[in-house]
């Protein structure tokens, strides 16, 4: 249909399609690319062809300026550029051993580690243990 815009909103754009009947374009169906304002793509009194897409049970018409044109033909993307691959930092065929692997490792163990080890696992139980009374204080605290 042709209709005639008779007010702009924010939200979108009031269209009469014969004396005494209009409805509403909203904004999301204005264009086929984004409308940020509404203006920019109609102004009051200029004819536009529309699409009803719905008519509520209180008469109200729902109506599309975007779905009464033809759709237009997408653009193809340009190719992207193929991003350089850096240079392997080790010999083909050589792979990492996996830090987590559970396989002990070969030869000596440093004992400087194993000391380290120690002092951390001591740390850390210490730590976990006073988390955990303070969180049970907390608890008996809500409780009472």
């Amino acid at each position: 249909m042709t209709g005639k815009v008779t007010g702009i909103t924010k939200f979108g754009a009031f269209v009469q399609l014969a004396p005494g009947k209009s409805g509403l374009v909203y904004i999301s169906e204005i264009a086929n690319t984004f409308v940020s304002n509404v203006a920019d793509f109609v102004s009051v009194g200029q004819e536009v062809q529309v699409k009803v897409l719905s008519i509520d049970e209180q008469g109200r018409i729902n109506l599309s300026i975007k779905q009464a044109q033809p759709r237009p033909e997408p653009r193809p993307k340009p190719p992207r550029p193929a991003a350089p691959r850096p240079a392997p930092s080790r010999p083909a065929g050589q792979f990492k051993p996996d830090p987590y692997a559970a396989v002990p490792p070969e030869g000596p163990v440093d004992a400087a580690f194993e000391d380290k080890l120690k002092r951390f696992m001591k740390d850390s139980e210490g730590k976990l243990s006073d988390a955990m009374r303070k969180s049970e204080r907390c608890s008996n605290r809500r409780r009472r």
